[in-house]
């Protein structure tokens, strides 16, 4: 006679936690797979076979397997055993039911959670489909249960149920096990959602039905048996973030949190609305702001929140398709809301990623309550998120006059803050969001205590860096970033240019006097930022002087050669040029764009299609720049070439000549630093005079002469000088008469 384990069982008492629930569940299993071995003994009477011991499950290794509920041998009838012995399992089985159903009712009523039955309501699972379940976690927990599935199966090397078995177990006649196939539909929540999966499908699809195996993803596993870890496919494209209580130091504005927490609290309030699903589209500069703000709402409601960056899911090696089903289910499984990053990259390609986004926004109505999209892109959903609240959200950087408030607002109170720190000059130079502006402190912290451990006082310099490592590291792939090493020193212009350039710097530093302070800002709707274009002939001093503004400025400088940016495609200079200008509103940088003859010609005639979208593409670089809140500088050989409609919309035009006699003498005499080792004969009036070059080739030659005499005097002279001249002269394409210059006494050796 079989025992009623049921007894064992506290009753009318919540399961304390989601394994003493399974673990009832487990003895219900044991009930069925003993009435299962009892049913075939029936049909096949044993007869153990010792020449095989070890390729066959005798009968007393299974009556061992299954000793935690009693089978005692008897002398009676086979058959006359099998009816008894069924009747108290089944009279087991039917008092182990009840006192689950119970139990678990009781634990609901109380909040203790248990990760079945929430796995069961989410997904709308049937009792039966539970039961299924619970058969493939089984040898999940024992290994006990591949050799009983492996006897039930008479095949030792299936260990895992097929379908056949599952419905042995849990079916009692044929038409309830007609009814129950199409649990095992590919379209059916068991197999649909990523519960179980068929584990020997053949792939021209002829193994029946029956035949299958089943296996239960490994993250249900986890899940049924109460692990919190997210799906370690996620690792490297999500994170769970855990309520923390008040995040006073966010980043985030009150008036901004309080806003959309009273949204979400109303809108779950109202039985009116709360079947309805919310989604937030956050976009605008900066993706770490709008993050802050999704974590301190879901921290406020006191709810976990996943985070998924759409750009890895993109690049994963797994589909996309099944990375954002898993992400969306983890969402599920840890009852979080779910945020996406990145999410703009799939609306942003002209379609590339339709499908995607299909698949995407399916799986978001499907299993996330709330949810928060974030990009930098505006974005309309077009009745793709039917039945669902859509909010749209942007974040502008705040005013000079607001950042300065902020910086003040974080700055004040600390004791670790030197003296001299000139908050106006940071919030105009560095157009900055709340978030950014608080991790720029923070680095400049962490630069502070590194520097001077005993005595961390943040100075400007700390925070110049700080505020530098905020810019966005992408645009380094699209330009190349310049370390400027020239100062006004360095360079030789007539006054009327060097009056332009320090008008450049001046409109940088002032902007915030003028468009904020003095109410300018409400006068533009764009063209807030600083055009220029600089021309002449290669050499002149172009790129030294972008570099003199970087410096002086304190800002990143990032060179674009327009060379490289122009394509054949038609279409794709605007996208070149538009990933340029997205990034670098995140950099507060400078753009330098080289060789603009490139992009930019004379084209009042056109003659052709090309010559028309050309047109179009040097209209959509000039939106760009008067769109950019930052410096734009133009550099050009030709400005002639140049289409004077264009010229005319820059805000600052300045002509670098070519040097005469008297500059040339001048760069000469600046050309070399201090430290070398010049030779008192050098006539630094006869080389401005006899060789006619701009400065950039009059490095050049400074340069190779000194290596010149690094080789072989270790003393720069007017020979080597020479050498340096004809050579660069050679690289030109152009004649050097040194003959004349000897005969005429004014090569020096």
């Amino acid at each position: 006679m079989a025992l009623d384990n049921s007894k064992t069982m506290s009753e009318g008492l919540p399961y304390a936690d989601s394994w003493e629930h399974i673990s009832d569940e487990l003895r219900y299993l044991d009930l069925l797979i003993h009435l299962q071995v009892l049913k075939q003994r029936s049909h096949h009477p044993a007869n153990p076979l010792e020449q095989l011991k070890g390729l066959v499950i005798s009968e007393e290794e299974i009556a061992g397997l299954l000793s935690d509920i009693a089978a005692e041998s008897s002398e009676e009838n086979p058959l006359n055993t099998y009816i008894l012995e069924s009747r108290s399992l089944i009279e087991s089985l039917k008092k182990i039911e009840s006192k689950i159903k119970e139990r678990r009712a009781v634990s609901r009523k109380e909040g203790v959670y248990l990760t079945l039955p929430h796995l069961s309501r989410f997904f709308n699972l049937t009792p039966f489909e539970e039961k299924c379940l619970v058969v493939c976690l089984a040898p999940e927990v024992n290994r006990k249960y591949e050799k009983l599935y492996s006897y039930l199966q008479d095949d030792l090397t299936r260990r895992r149920p097929c379908v056949d078995l599952m419905l042995n177990l849990l079916c009692n006649t044929l038409e309830d096990k007609l009814a129950a196939r199409k649990v095992f539909d590919p379209q059916a929540p068991l197999l649909k959602c990523g519960l179980l999966q068929i584990a020997d499908a053949s792939p021209d699809g002829f193994t029946p039905l029956l035949s299958r195996s089943l296996r239960i993803d490994d993250r249900m596993v986890d899940f049924l048996l109460g692990s919190s870890r997210i799906d370690v496919r996620l690792d490297s494209i999500a994170r769970l973030v855990s309520p923390q209580g008040n995040l006073v130091d966010s980043g985030v504005t009150e008036e901004a949190r309080n806003r959309i927490q009273s949204f979400i609290r109303s809108h779950f309030s109202e039985e009116s609305q709360a079947k309805k699903k919310l989604v937030f589209y956050f976009h605008g500069p900066h993706d770490s702001e709008k993050r802050a703000l999704a974590e301190v709402v879901c921290s406020d409601l006191g709810v976990p929140l996943l985070i998924g960056d759409v750009e890895k899911m993109l690049s994963g090696r797994s589909s996309f398709e099944d990375i954002i089903w898993s992400l969306c289910r983890e969402a599920v499984l840890q009852q979080a809301s779910l945020c996406l990053e990145n999410f703009d990259l799939l609306v942003t390609h002209d379609g590339k990623y339709q499908h995607h986004l299909e698949s995407l926004l399916e799986m978001v109505k499907s299993f996330s309550r709330l949810t928060f999209l974030i990009g930098r892109s505006p974005w309309k959903p077009r009745g793709s998120l039917e039945n669902h609240v859509f909010i749209d959200l942007e974040f502008f950087i705040p005013d000079d006059k607001t950042r300065r408030g902020i910086w003040e607002s974080y700055l004040s109170g600390r004791d670790s803050v030197a003296d001299a720190l000139d908050v106006c000059e940071l919030s105009n130079k560095f157009r900055f969001t709340p978030g950014q502006i608080k991790d720029a402190l923070q680095t400049a912290d962490n630069l502070a205590r590194w520097r001077s451990p005993d005595n961390p006082k943040i100075t400007m310099a700390d925070l110049y860096s700080a505020c530098r490592a905020q810019s966005n590291q992408k645009l380094s792939a699209l330009a190349r970033k310049i370390n400027p090493k020239y100062t006004w020193g360095d360079i030789v212009l007539p006054s009327d240019q060097m009056g332009q350039l320090r008008e450049i710097c001046n409109q940088a530093k002032y902007r915030h006097l003028v468009y904020g302070e003095w109410g300018f800002d409400r006068k533009l709707s764009y063209g807030k930022g600083l055009n220029a274009l600089f021309s002449g002939p290669s050499g002149t001093g172009k790129t030294m002087a972008a570099e003199i503004i970087s410096n002086d400025l304190c800002l990143d400088l990032y060179k674009i050669d327009l060379s490289q940016v122009v394509s054949k495609y038609i279409g794709e200079t605007e996208k070149n040029l538009e990933k340029i200008f997205a990034e670098a509103q995140t950099t507060n940088a400078i753009l330098f764009f080289d060789e603009a003859d490139a992009l930019f010609g004379k084209r009042s005639e056109v003659k052709d299609a090309h010559d028309r979208y050309a047109n179009i593409e040097i209209g959509y670089l000039l939106q760009k720049m008067e769109e950019y809140d930052g410096t734009t500088i133009l550099a050009t050989n030709l400005r002639q070439n140049m289409d004077e409609a264009f010229v005319r919309r820059m805000q600052v035009i300045v002509e670098f000549p070519f040097p005469d006699e008297e500059y040339r003498r001048r760069i000469w005499e600046v050309v070399f630093p201090g430290e070398a080792p010049l030779d008192r004969n050098i006539d630094f009036g006869i080389l401005a005079r006899e060789v006619k070059l701009p400065g950039g080739n009059i490095k050049n030659i400074a340069i190779n002469a000194a290596f010149y005499a690094a080789e072989d005097g270790r003393l720069i002279r007017m020979a080597h000088l020479m050498r340096a001249v004809r050579q660069e002269y050679r690289k030109l394409g152009r004649i050097w008469n040194e003959a004349e210059w000897s005969t005429k006494g004014k090569l020096v050796s």
